[in-house]
């Protein structure tokens, strides 16, 4: 199977598993600041995030709504977005997270990356 035009990465999961894969990464990175993942997990969860981070920088009720269903219904991660992560960005526009790449794992060679946010 061709991967032209793919809009998104599978990870041999379905769709359910492949949005808890996403849903936590992202919960994840607003907890603790910065994750170390596979490089194609973290651009994927990257995608996300800059989304979410978009969203939380309107801070009206409908998007704290939004963003606590894509965090599959993780409350205080979104209002952790929306009080403390949003307002550091209010003068950026996009490119909130950066990925630093981390070499090659041991185990089965899966390239590695730290995502973190800018500020």
């Amino acid at each position: 199977m061709s991967s032209h035009r793919r809009r998104v990465k599978h990870f041999s999961r379905d769709f359910n598993a492949r949005k808890a894969l996403i849903a936590g990464g992202v919960v994840s990175l607003i907890e603790v600041g910065r994750i170390k993942t596979t490089l194609e997990r973290a651009k994927e969860i990257r995608r996300q995030a800059e989304k979410l981070v978009t969203l939380g920088k309107k801070g009206n009720v409908n998007s704290l709504r939004l963003i606590s269903a894509r965090l599959m219904g993780n409350v205080d991660q979104s209002k952790k977005i929306i009080n403390e992560i949003a307002p550091k960005f209010k003068n950026r526009n996009g490119g909130y997270t950066r990925i630093i790449k981390m070499g090659i794992r041991v185990g089965d060679k899966a390239p590695m990356a730290l995502l973190e946010f800018v500020e």
